[in-house]
């Protein structure tokens, strides 16, 4: 059997409503997680708990990208800030890849009905020579590994 190594953290690109994006400087895909209800019938021993699961919480997907010309991600933004469309138009697909060093897809994850729910542009510096990077949270209603 070959010999199947772990993928590194610096090569992935998105992929929102199949336009894909790439240059990020960080993905941060948020953890997932199942709140357990604790629940115990009338006769049943004192001792026993039964652990059931309850509500499934996504928390929020951060995109860091080095600021260009390119204003769709703003935009993008912008739809629910304005609310002249319902959130449902501004809900989007979007799916991040990783790769190997060979620059094929090797694992993907899928967010469901994400929009965007904050924008942090970049501080500005006189003084220093950084790239200037923005900041958008994706707000989601599920993240799956499909790949």
């Amino acid at each position: 059997m070959a010999r199947q190594d772990p993928l590194r953290n610096f090569r992935y690109r998105l992929e929102i409503d199949q336009i894909q994006q790439a240059g990020f400087a960080e993905v941060a895909i948020g953890d997932l997680s199942n709140e357990p209800i604790e629940y115990r019938e009338g006769d049943e021993s004192f001792m026993t708990v039964r652990k059931l699961n309850g509500l499934t919480k996504y928390a929020n997907v951060t995109l860091k990208w080095g600021v260009t010309d390119n204003l769709e991600l703003a935009n993008w933004h912008q739809l629910v800030v304005d609310g002249v469309t319902p959130l449902d138009d501004a809900r989007r697909s979007v799916v991040i890849r990783l790769q190997d060093e060979a620059g094929q897809d090797k694992a993907a994850w899928e967010l469901t009905k994400a929009w965007p729910c904050k924008y942090d542009p970049t501080d500005l510096n006189g003084k220093g020579n950084e790239v200037a990077i923005d900041t958008l949270e994706l707000c989601n209603e599920g993240i799956k590994r499909i790949q």
